[in-house]
């Protein structure tokens, strides 16, 4: 289950401004505090700093680490942030629940009818967020979609987005306290959990095992620094999965606690299991 992707892209931190991929971040950053502070009720100071510690793994893994094209180990520790770290911060964060709060009542609507599409429920279901980390995850390294990307600047900021994206749905579908449409119990999100940690465990062993050959289609490799590369990921993984695992054993906790009256904006779309979607609102 990790969004750890390629090892090692050798010239692609030249293209563009060293700063231009920061620039996102701060605005992340920024939209949200400033949504925190128009919060009528007052904003959950933990919220807010999940959501702080997200983007600042985001901007370390954008920023520092993406200065080491040269190091498979520096490359792998950017893309645990970027895949694993960073969205758990961010889908504790709450988001959409903030974007209910302030937001006038059009984009509410909008946001409710976007709750309930029948495809965001097959995207946001714990199975499916398992197979966009992992099975991207394995598409990258063990096809030669790892070698391109070192090649074309816009495939690897793709990847990347990619990998954001599958770790933020992957997260938000296990422990986000956001409006989830028709989140499955406890079981089926455990399971969900065990099987990307196991095939993410899977996958680097036999990176560890195949670094003489994987990932294909690169010309210049280093063996030894990619086994390093993959230790880390297999541990760097173990750490972000038990961490995932503590969210969601407290998310579900405290969804069986009793809860006080919500604002109506958010009642409306939430019920009591881990604030799933009501399926008749």
């Amino acid at each position: 289950m990790t969004v750890a992707v390629p090892l090692a892209h050798t010239g692609h931190g030249a293209a563009g401004p060293t700063w231009l991929p920061l620039f996102p971040v701060a605005v992340l950053a920024g939209g949200y505090l400033l949504a925190a502070v128009r919060d009528p009720r007052g904003w959950d100071h933990r919220r807010t700093a999940a959501w702080l510690v997200g983007c600042v793994l985001l901007a370390v893994a954008l920023g520092p680490l993406a200065q080491t094209p040269g190091d498979p180990r520096g490359h792998m520790a950017q893309h645990l942030l970027l895949g694993m770290l960073a969205p758990l911060g961010l889908a504790l964060a709450a988001p959409v629940t903030l974007l209910l709060r302030v937001a006038p009542p059009p984009v509410r609507r909008l946001v409710g009818r976007l709750l309930r599409a029948r495809p965001l429920h097959l995207l946001a279901h714990p199975v499916t967020g398992a197979l966009l980390t992992t099975g991207g995850l394995a598409l990258v390294l063990l096809t030669p979609l790892y070698a391109a990307a070192e090649r074309q600047p816009v495939l690897h900021h793709a990847v990347h987005l990619h990998y954001l994206a599958a770790g933020y749905v992957f997260a938000w579908s296990l422990a986000g306290p956001d409006p989830a449409p028709r989140r499955p119990g406890l079981a089926v999100r455990t399971g969900a959990l065990l099987g990307a940690a196991a095939g993410h465990a899977v996958l680097a062993k036999y990176l560890y095992a195949q670094a003489e050959t994987l990932p294909p289609g690169l010309t210049d490799r280093d063996p030894e620094a990619f086994r390093s590369a993959a230790q880390l990921m297999y541990h760097g993984g173990d750490l972000a999965e038990l961490l995932l695992a503590a969210a969601l054993f407290a998310t579900w906790y405290h969804s069986r606690r009793p809860r006080p009256t919500r604002h109506p904006s958010i009642a409306r779309f939430a019920s009591a299991e881990g604030d799933p979607l009501t399926q008749n609102s």
